[in-house]
């Protein structure tokens, strides 16, 4: 009776998403990334100097607007080449292909950063469902659900021991008005940080740097009324 009324009003979407991309995808791929970047830093040395930065930066943007080509997203961000292969059988499918894809970032005095770069999957999903009439899904909910499925997925991660270390979660809110290279900004600040992470020192719930010309976006990622998942509305398409 429970499960059904809470399919009814449709609660705990971006919980169960979150839930489904760390156990389904990042549980898997995680503990591998680190010897994929290994691998390739032999026959690269220069492209991957910097080992703070051997993770999987998984792009969450909080309006859901996933692009298919990085590239597209931001001139700013180049594709370099895939990072080794992971294969596994997994539900019935035989030699399941994990990969993940290495890019350049370049910063305003020309210079390349690299770092495996791709989008949280499942916000496409969050995305579809506000363009779908019969999902009763409006951009509020959106908004709302990308928070949680933001806030969720960081505590599930937090809490995993063999995904330690291994990834960097880029949360940002971007407005239409946002400049061109937003998003390379965005990652660069992150990668800064990673770099630069002795002299980051933590201060109560804030961190401070010593200076960095990378402003990451202050996000207020509370959800409104509670901490629980809220009913979703099928107004305000």
């Amino acid at each position: 009776e429970m499960s059904e009324m809470s399919e009814r009003s449709k609660k705990n979407v971006a919980h169960g998403l979150a839930w489904s991309y760390y156990i389904g995808y990042l549980k898997i791929v995680l503990p591998r990334v680190k010897k994929s970047m290994e691998e390739f830093s032999k026959t690269n040395p220069s492209g991957l100097a910097c080992r703070e930065t051997w993770k999987l930066h998984i792009l969450v943007p909080l309006n859901c607007d996933v692009y298919d080509d990085l590239e597209k997203a931001d001139s700013n961000i180049q594709y370099l080449t895939d990072l080794s292969e992971t294969t596994l059988t997994r539900a019935g499918t035989k030699r399941r292909v994990y990969k993940h894809s290495l890019y350049a970032i370049r910063d305003e005095d020309n210079k390349l950063w690299h770092c495996a770069l791709e989008y949280a999957t499942p916000l496409q999903s969050l995305y579809a469902m506000s363009q779908d009439e019969c999902a009763a899904f409006s951009r509020e909910d959106r908004l709302e659900q990308a928070k949680l499925f933001y806030r969720t997925l960081e505590e599930i991660l937090k809490g995993s021991k063999e995904c330690s270390g291994t990834y960097r979660l880029i949360a940002y809110d971007e407005s239409e008005e946002s400049e061109t290279h937003f998003l390379s900004r965005e990652i660069l600040w992150h990668l800064w940080q990673q770099r630069h992470e002795e002299y980051v020192v933590r201060e109560g719930n804030h961190l401070h740097t010593s200076s960095t010309s990378f402003d990451s976006t202050e996000l207020n990622l509370q959800i409104s009324g509670s901490d629980q998942p809220q009913s979703l509305r099928s107004d305000c398409f």
